[in-house]
């Protein structure tokens, strides 16, 4: 018992709960989800790639089932899920998911529609060039090995990496608080960046960025991002990139055409995007398109129809990168584990400095086995050439002697190694044509020996070498040979296009009804506005107009306020519509005094009963929310009555007491808010009607037999707020133009 309590330890729970999870996700930062800057992978990778090497599944051999890869990864290198291996390795052979390859697969490995593969009993797989580049000087002891999890094998911390996987492939993953996403590259574009470093080691961001230029995606598109955002966005490490779908239009003949999208954003599943698109075109969110196809083989193709051969293809396009995933953005984030395997975002400098670093490390490394593996040789060789020129002595002990090996040895100076290697040879070597070879040898090492220590002592020649394999990566991968052209194009920032409203919505003519207890609807078509109308019991018309579904209804109530509805929004179909308290903040339906079409760029008369009244524009009538916008401020007892066009330059008014006065339009001044002027003096009553018309027009009125119209205004002329005179004989007796 008292061993058992001293295993007992008293700690405080927070803090001990807190160091566990730290040294949890540290181990999910570090084993899991980052990957290394030196080779671009994470261990789930790496792990993949030695497996399928340890199988010599090289581009030059065979093919082999998914499911053994997998099951000698999961059992000798990484303990973890089948599927998440298999998951891994799925996408390093997804051609549209990373820019160079790294395994090549046979079989169903998923498409850009986003199906999945197949499961890994029917798939086949073997290693790309790329890999083999990556995984280049595993052999020559290039990096360090430790021993796997159950320490009955070993495997390599990091990857030699001729080729530059990280800023090529790019990368993807989430760990505990942090997450990176690296965009892919051109491997000709960053090997200039790297040569230019070589050159200009403690050079700016700039010239680096000037060199790599941009991401460039397996799935192409266009990146509309400038060059300041872009040099940016790498030099702080993060950042987005707008990329766009490639498009261009086919001529159909007859002044028809078709717009054809051939490249799609990088991790688009383009089988949801059509979807979408499908969806807003059933939704008439779309009035500009009328059909879309999939006629995808091979290579992306989506058509689409516009409506009528009228249609701007550059607005219709616009209308899809606002609404779809035509346009994406890419929200890069290089947090990647450095040198000393710290996690941190690192900027294009720093990524590049590393590799080099690596690169550099590397070289030394196989170097060192190179100088191992020739000093053994030449001294194996040596002994054979001591051999040869005691050919009968060696023999004669040989035969003769008990312990040939000891007394070799001891004769003719030879180490251990030496006098193995001699002991060993096979009497079919003994001859002097293999002397001279030896020879040949010999010295071919000497030279080797001298430029390998040279090449040790000196760092420029070292960079120069390097610099010698980045050039050969970069011919064997360049933009000559299909996988190396850039995908991705690189435009300037599209100019912002205004889309106006009618664009967003398909216009069609319809007509607007509001009845007496509020309720609102739209008819399609321009009816009749005499013509009977259906309402509720107890409910009548108050006012109809004809308008389309891209214009904006605006409504004014009895207190000054105005209110606007699109009509777009106004409910449709059968039935009796829709409450218009539900679309606008209004009281009472009793309140509503106008409504009326807006137009950009006309003004408008507001008046109350009292006489009371001003000129008000287009800027001040829009309200930006559903409580409306005051305009007009009214006494107690006093409605607005009246809201007229300003489509005149003369202004007629008359009132209760039968009084008619006309004046000029531009005695009433024009007020963004306020009480308003006096149009007409009344001693008692109020205003009964106005009407606001041309002066080579004249006003008219309802009349017995028809319509009549005044055009000698000198009985009535006069200015605004005087009382006016009597209406003309024949002047209807409710004190109406013409209602």
């Amino acid at each position: 018992m008292d061993q058992e309590n001293a295993k007992i330890k008293d700690v405080q729970f927070g803090e001990e709960l807190s160091k566990r999870y730290l040294s949890y996700a540290m181990s999910t930062i570090v084993s899991r989800s980052l990957p290394d800057v030196r080779d671009g992978l994470k261990p789930v990778h790496r792990r993949l790639m030695y497996a399928m090497r340890q199988l010599h599944l090289d581009p030059k051999n065979g093919y082999k089932k998914c499911a053994r890869v997998v099951g000698d990864v999961i059992g000798k290198y990484h303990p973890h899920g089948d599927s998440a291996v298999y998951g891994a390795m799925v996408r390093l052979a997804q051609d549209f998911s990373v820019r160079y390859p790294l395994v090549d697969g046979q079989g169903n490995f998923g498409n850009i529609d986003g199906d999945g593969a197949a499961a890994m009993r029917y798939t086949e797989a073997r290693l790309t060039e790329f890999a083999m580049d990556l995984m280049d000087g595993l052999s020559d002891d290039a990096v360090e090995f430790i021993d796997t999890y159950d320490g009955e094998d070993s495997e390599p911390t990091v990857m030699p990496a001729m080729v530059p996987n990280l800023l090529c492939n790019g990368a993807m993953g989430i760990a505990v608080g942090m997450a990176t996403n690296i965009p892919p590259h051109n491997l000709s574009e960053v090997s200039d960046a790297l040569l230019y470093m070589i050159e200009n080691p403690q050079c700016d961001d700039e010239p680096l960025v000037r060199r790599l230029k941009g991401p460039d995606f397996p799935t192409g598109g266009v990146l509309v991002d400038s060059f300041e955002t872009i040099l940016n966005n790498y030099k702080q490490g993060k950042g987005n990139f707008r990329i766009r779908a490639k498009w261009q239009t086919e001529d159909l003949g007859h002044g028809q055409y078709q717009i054809v999208v051939s490249e799609i954003p990088y991790q688009v599943v383009k089988s949801k995007l059509i979807e979408k698109i499908a969806e807003l075109l059933l939704n008439k969110k779309l009035p500009l398109l009328g059909d879309v196809r999939d006629e995808s083989a091979e290579d992306v193709r989506i058509v689409l129809e516009p409506k009528s051969r009228t249609v701007d293809a550059t607005l219709l396009m616009e209308q899809l990168f606002r609404q779809t995933d035509m346009e994406a953005k890419f929200n890069m984030n290089m947090n990647v584990l450095d040198l000393d395997g710290v996690p941190r975002v690192m900027n294009i400098g720093a990524v590049l400095h590393d590799y080099l670093q690596h690169r550099n490390h590397i070289l030394l490394r196989k170097i060192k086995f190179r100088l191992g593996k020739i000093n053994a040789r030449l001294e194996i060789l040596e002994g054979y050439l001591i051999a040869y020129l005691n050919l009968d002595e060696i023999i004669r002990i040989i035969r003769e002697e008990d312990e040939p090996k000891a007394v070799m040895m001891r004769e003719f100076k030879l180490t251990d190694n030496q006098a193995e290697a001699i002991l060993n040879m096979k009497l079919r070597n003994l001859r002097k044509l293999d002397e001279a070879q030896i020879e040949g040898e010999h010295k071919d090492l000497l030279e080797e020996k001298a430029k390998l220590e040279m090449l040790k002592e000196d760092e420029s020649k070292r960079w120069a070498a390097i610099a010698e394999e980045i050039k050969r990566t970069k011919e064997k991968y360049g933009k000559k040979t299909a996988l190396g052209r850039r995908r991705t194009e690189i435009s300037e920032p599209p100019a912002e296009i205004d889309v106006p409203l009618e664009a967003w919505i398909e216009k069609e003519p319809i007509t607007v009804i509001l009845s007496q207890k509020g309720w609102i609807r739209c008819m399609k078509g321009h009816t009749d506005l005499k013509e009977p109308f259906k309402f509720k019991d107890d409910d009548a018309l108050l006012f109809a107009l004809h308008a389309q579904t891209t214009d904006k209804i605006v409504i004014l109530d009895n207190k000054g306020k105005f209110f606007n509805v699109a009509a777009n929004d106004i409910p449709s179909g059968r039935g009796f519509g829709q409450p218009l308290r539900l679309m606008i903040d209004l009281a009472n339906n009793d309140d509503v005094a106008a409504m009326f079409v807006y137009e950009p760029g006309a003004s408008y008369l507001i008046a109350s009963d009292k006489g009371y009244g001003f000129v008000v524009d287009e800027n001040h009538i829009l309200a930006q929310t559903r409580q409306g916008r005051k305009i007009m401020n009214v006494a107690d007892g006093e409605t607005v009555m009246f809201c007229l066009k300003m489509d005149g330059d003369y202004v007629a008014v008359v009132g209760e007491n039968r009084r008619l006065l006309v004046f000029k339009a531009e005695e009433v001044p024009i007020m963004a808010r306020g009480h308003g002027v006096l149009l007409q003096k009344y001693r008692d009553g109020n205003i009964s009607d106005i009407q606001i018309f041309k002066q080579e027009e004249g006003f008219s009125y309802n009349r017995a037999g028809g319509i009549s119209t005044e055009k000698e205004l000198l009985t009535w002329l006069g200015h605004r707020a005087q009382v006016g005179k009597t209406v003309p004989f024949g002047f209807p007796k409710n004190n109406k133009f013409l209602k």
